[in-house]
């Protein structure tokens, strides 16, 4: 049976997954792309998201790697679609990551507005559940088979899986830096009341990777 995961999520020192006032200048929220100095220069990042040669190797990079592998589906927030809100428009908007995104499987976006699929190139195809994260998980694990299911994002999506106890995994990458504000990950949750520890750790000179598993 598949497994639904958390994978290479970024955190700051003082909690935030994402940085405040996320909008098309800035996608990540304002200060959010600091959390992700261990990423970008990795041959991972360089190679499945931008399609370039070149990159870092090492430990992040195997992490990076690895996070990838043997999924069959993704689960995303809207605000890891899109920066609009509100009614989905006619404006052309096709998602972050340009004709091929990085998925190349079915990817189900939660939202509040209907919006039919979304092909893209590369095997990926968006699909707007306006169900809720239970219909968007029963969706992704039959799409998925017997492979993993992994939670991309952003916060709010990630919490809400987790105050469920869904999510089997989950490995953060807390990065060097204080945002001070943004979404907070873990503000009212608590993990060993939810059946989460520790099962390992991995220090790096960019971050710290942290595995949680439930019992």
């Amino acid at each position: 049976m598949s497994r639904l995961v958390v994978r290479a999520f970024s955190v700051s020192l003082d909690g935030f997954g994402a940085g405040v006032s996320q909008s098309l200048e800035h996608p990540l929220g304002i200060g959010g792309p600091t959390l992700h100095g261990w990423f970008f220069p990795t041959r991972t990042f360089q190679k499945t998201v931008l399609g370039k040669d070149g990159g870092t190797t090492g430990p992040d990079d195997d992490i990076a790697a690895r996070s990838m592998e043997g999924l069959g589906a993704w689960i995303l927030g809207r605000n890891m679609f899109a920066h609009s809100r509100g009614p989905w428009t006619d404006d052309g908007w096709r998602g972050w990551w340009g004709e091929e995104p990085p998925y190349h499987v079915p990817v189900f976006v939660l939202t509040h507005h209907a919006h039919e699929p979304l092909p893209m190139q590369g095997g990926t195809t968006f699909h707007f559940v306006t169900g809720g994260i239970h219909e968007a998980l029963a969706r992704a694990r039959e799409a998925a088979g017997d492979r993993d299911i992994r939670v991309g994002g952003g916060v709010s999506t990630v919490r809400q899986y987790l105050s469920e106890r869904l999510i089997d995994e989950m490995h953060l990458a807390f990065s060097p830096v204080l945002l001070g504000r943004g979404e907070s990950l873990f503000a009212g949750i608590d993990l060993p009341a939810l059946g989460y520890r520790v099962s390992s750790h991995v220090h790096t000179e960019a971050a710290a990777h942290v595995t949680f598993v439930r019992e």
